[in-house]
């Protein structure tokens, strides 16, 4: 076998566990004496906890402990800001933690001998709620006389306000010949990942809280854990097994803290499992969001003046909504030169389901807008979709909207054109198929274009870094090695690229490779599995060890063993007035092109095909990139088609996956087509750039643009649902 590994497509090392069920997921441990707990959930959207009787609870079979409010020594926790109470109640020490500020805050747990009894139990607990006004939507938060939900924190319901003040954008739309207006709505959306929130926790042989659920970041809920309990980090540790599935969701907390506090407090192993339906209410969504946007050009195609107010649904709590929403606006005026910008982001308070970290991460909503306003400019200006993109595409040396030049390679401009002639994109392609009738003939074809881009790692002027420890093994020759690193599996494929690095910067076969991962008493901190961040961190930061290690090796040490801490390049924090800054170290980017058949009778969109072209840098192992793109493509297109997320009062109404619909193998793209684009990047291991987020940027406005080319109208608010559609066509 090759002792070349990167660039090469191995098996996944996950792979027989999971296909044979031998690999357990957070539902699937045991323990012996173990105890099972339930959560009691406000089910209601804003209201103070007037008073809790669990006397008839207590008393019920089966019953071993109740917590509320009173029981958790430091009753707050939150990823950003600690702005969310463990438990809702009267009792605790820090003020408004009495209050419930959506339907999926938790109230009390209730630990039980089986499921059953502590179901049965829940339901018996006594709760008298004094209702308080709802804010349903963030139009709702921002009124003069809406109530403050976290009065603690400031004497607005804005909590989160980014600016972008580049140029003059007065000139700028005065040098403009055609200026285009508009505003558009995006959903929120519901990770939908097959595994629900589930964990076990107990006290390990070294007298720790440990707990065993999964998420994106040990350490950082560790962290979380260890705050809300009083105690130090040493004292709690953070073990993943396998997850199904994360897509951002799993990086606030959802069940880790209340199992921990039962854990410790009974010296017993506690686990839980939610529901679908208490997945779906009490945790994170991707923002929704109201874009306003006015851009303009000139006639000979150049973009001069873009100008956009993007206000984001921030929920009841913070979770990662400054993060989110910073991205957001670094990527509000797309992959282009604008030299007049002018852009206001707002996150807002409101007594919805937080919003959360899901792929794209803020990206997926304001590219939607500015790719809106690039189609609707080359139409108006009668230019040719990709040839527009072109014409304004970044190119080494220019500056983003923050004022800063864009970390080269710049490679927008090899993605659109490798997605342009995969797809056979030809500037007379409207006389082929706009409009044109297929099959029945209520149906009509159209096709559409799309980028995007996509910060790789942490932004803002938090100093990335990365840890990992390899150890190598053998006598005369090398017979394993082993890699520490705390990286997260979250179904993508990241342990099978580490094992790989590690091979190909020891100079042997993967198969001599072991790995042991996701515990926080045995690794040092390897950040999040978020951000397309975990293959460039952790090949870095595998590769320095690897090479340190080595050198040992040589040097005759047996065995030999390094750890390394990978520091990416620095970042700063936007200016708060101008938004001035170099908030990102490494982009990524993404050009997608689509077709579309629509039934103008019925409303029905089919996607036909799909092409993404995305620059990954180095595929570390192309078929594990091929399946990120298929899998955010096909998670786009639920997002742009069928995932319509609804509430009423801050009530959810799609509240299972029966009124929730996500795509089957019926409603997927008849064909998914990926062009690997690979500029190396300097700074990623061997090239490689991040990928995950990638793919999912541009579907929903390539989809719009195809609807427009096929009907003749403009779609601003999505999913396309074949009501919307209709509404659009004037038919209902």
């Amino acid at each position: 076998m090759s002792k070349q590994s990167v660039g090469k497509s191995f098996p996944r090392v996950d792979a027989l566990g999971k296909v044979t069920g031998k690999t357990l997921y957070s539902g699937d441990l045991r323990r012996d004496d173990m105890l099972h707990m339930k959560i009691v959930f406000a089910e209601r959207p804003h209201a103070r906890v007037k008073n809790i009787d669990t006397s008839k609870a207590e008393s019920a079979r089966g019953v071993v402990a109740i917590y509320t409010a009173k029981d958790v020594p430091v009753n707050e926790y939150g990823l950003q800001v600690k702005d969310q109470p463990v438990l809702c109640g009267p009792g605790a020490s820090k003020p408004y933690t009495d209050i419930v500020r959506f339907v999926g805050d938790q109230v009390a747990a209730v630990v039980a001998n089986s499921e059953r009894e502590a179901e049965s139990a829940a339901k018996l607990i006594e709760i008298e709620y004094e209702d308080l006004p709802i804010l349903s939507s963030s139009a709702a938060a921002l009124k003069s006389d809406a109530p403050i939900l976290h009065p603690d924190l400031g004497d607005t319901n804005i909590c989160v306000h980014y600016k972008i003040r580049k140029g003059d954008v007065d000139a700028g739309f005065a040098q403009a010949d055609v200026i285009v207006e508009g505003e558009y709505h995006t959903p929120a959306q519901e990770h939908a990942y097959l595994q629900p929130e589930a964990g076990l926790a107990y006290i390990d042989d070294e007298g720790r809280v440990a707990i065993e659920a999964g998420g994106q970041w040990t350490h950082a809920d560790r962290e979380a854990i260890a705050h809300s309990l009083g105690l130090p980090n040493e004292k709690i540790r953070v073990i993943y097994p396998a997850i199904g599935g994360a897509f951002g969701g799993r990086e606030d907390m959802s069940v880790q803290i209340v199992l921990a506090l039962a854990a410790w407090k009974l010296n017993r192993p506690v686990k839980i499992i939610w529901s679908r339906r208490e997945s779906m209410i009490g945790h994170g969504k991707r923002h929704a969001a109201v874009v306003k946007a006015k851009w303009g050009a000139t006639k000979d195609g150049k973009l001069v003046a873009a100008e956009s107010e993007l206000i984001g649904d921030g929920g009841a709590y913070m979770y990662t909504s400054n993060k989110v929403l910073g991205n957001a606006t670094i990527t509000s005026t797309g992959p282009y030169f604008i030299p007049n910008v002018k852009v206001d982001v707002y996150g807002v308070y409101t007594n919805n389901v937080p919003g959360a970290a899901f792929r794209g991460f803020g990206a997926p909503q304001a590219l939607f807008m500015a790719e809106s306003q690039m189609n609707k400019l080359a139409e108006k200006l009668g230019m040719d979709a990709v040839e527009f993109r072109l014409k304004n595409a970044l190119r080494d040396g220019d500056e983003l909207g923050v004022g800063t030049p864009v970390p080269p390679p710049v490679s927008i401009t090899q993605c659109i054109e490798a997605a342009r002639d995969k797809f056979k994109w030809t500037k007379d392609r409207g006389q082929k198929t706009k409009g044109k009738a297929v099959r029945p003939s209520s149906s009509v074809r159209g096709q559409g274009f799309a980028a995007g881009f996509k910060n790789v790692g942490f932004s803002f002027g938090y100093q990335e870094n990365c840890w990992a420890k390899v150890e190598i093994h053998g006598n005369g020759n090398i017979e394993r090695a082993v890699v520490h690193h705390a990286g997260a599996e979250v179904g993508q494929g990241t342990h099978t690229v580490m094992v790989q690095m590690a091979a190909h910067a020891l100079g042997i076969s993967p198969n001599k490779v072991e790995i042991r991962t996701s515990d926080s008493a045995l690794q040092g901190n390897s950040g999040s599995v978020s951000a397309s961040r975990m293959t460039f961190m952790a090949g870095n930061a595998i590769k320095g060890a690897a090479e340190a290690a080595l050198e040992k090796w040589k040097a005759e040490e047996r065995p030999a063993s390094a750890e390394f801490k990978y520091l990416a390049p620095p970042t700063t924090h936007m200016d708060h007035e101008t938004g001035h800054s170099m908030p990102n170290f490494a982009y990524a980017y993404v050009a997608q092109a689509a077709e579309v058949e629509v039934d103008v009778e019925t409303g029905h969109v089919r996607v036909i095909r799909i092409v993404s072209a995305d620059d990954v840098g180095k595929a570390i192992n192309p078929d594990l990139v091929v399946g990120q793109i298929e899998g955010a493509v096909v998670q786009a297109h639920g997002y742009s088609l069928i995932e319509d997320y609804k509430t009423q009062n801050g009530k959810v109404l799609t509240d299972q996956l029966s009124t929730y619909l996500i795509p089957t193998i019926w409603d997927i793209p008849e064909k998914v087509e990926s062009v690997l684009v690979e500029i190396p990047d300097p700074n990623g291991p061997w090239g490689a750039r991040g990928l995950g987020e990638l793919p999912f940027l541009a579907v929903a406005p390539a989809i719009a643009a195809a609807i427009h080319d096929a009907t003749g109208v403009w779609m601003s608010e999505f999913p396309f649902t074949p009501e919307r559609v209709l509404c659009a066509l004037g038919k209902i």
